[in-house]
């Protein structure tokens, strides 16, 4: 651990509270629309994924492989199913505030 004279501790610190900051914004820029996308886009290549491993498997390829992205897609799947359970939840909860 490298010593760090007490006086520059504040500067330091700020330092990482700025570098911080700005990492967190430039995740914070995509829109909802974006990342939903994203995530659609993603679940879709891994299914597309398990149409090559399983027409590998049908030509004499490994099961193992097969498989494991069967069971990668069927997860990615179910999780796409409860993010879109919870953001119609979300909605339906929304709509019941009073304004």
């Amino acid at each position: 651990m490298a010593d760090i004279p007490i006086k520059n501790i504040g500067n330091t610190i700020a330092t990482n509270n700025i570098s911080q900051k700005n990492s967190s914004q430039q995740v914070s820029g995509k829109n909802f629309d974006d990342v939903i996308n994203d995530a659609m886009s993603k679940v879709s290549e891994v299914q597309n994924d398990v149409d090559k491993a399983v027409n590998e498997l049908a030509k004499g390829g490994d099961i193992t492989s097969a498989i494991l992205a069967v069971e990668k897609a069927d997860m990615s799947f179910q999780l796409m199913v409860e993010i879109r359970n919870k953001l119609v939840s979300t909605y339906e909860e929304i709509m019941r505030m009073p304004v």
